[in-house]
């Protein structure tokens, strides 16, 4: 890859990863465990999906990102937006499991 082309993996890759795991927390909450929303499961149908893909496209760019040679600066970027990506993965599992064992 070229620094052009890891940038923009990057650039691409971190909010099409992150945005997606900061929202699939709420959406299931608010659509699927307790409906919110008028229709609410209907709209979990559409909106889980979306979010699911926009989230694994984000992952996949920003791991190529991460492996790319020569080491610098734009691989330290990927493996922090892994990190923060991989802390929002982990409080998402966490209250979803206190969710669980609670209803």
């Amino acid at each position: 890859m070229t620094w052009k082309e890891r940038e923009r993996a990057f650039y691409v890759g971190a909010p099409l990863a992150i945005v997606p795991a900061l929202g699939f927390l709420p959406a299931v909450i608010f659509l699927v465990v307790v409906p919110k929303v008028a229709h609410g499961r209907a709209w979990a149908v559409i909106t889980l999906p979306l979010l699911a893909v926009a989230g694994s496209i984000g992952l996949w760019k920003l791991a190529l990102g991460a492996v790319q040679r020569p080491f610098g600066i734009l691989n330290a970027l990927n493996v922090g937006a892994l990190l923060v990506l991989l802390t929002i993965a982990a409080y998402t599992g966490l209250f979803l499991a206190i969710m669980t064992a609670r209803f």
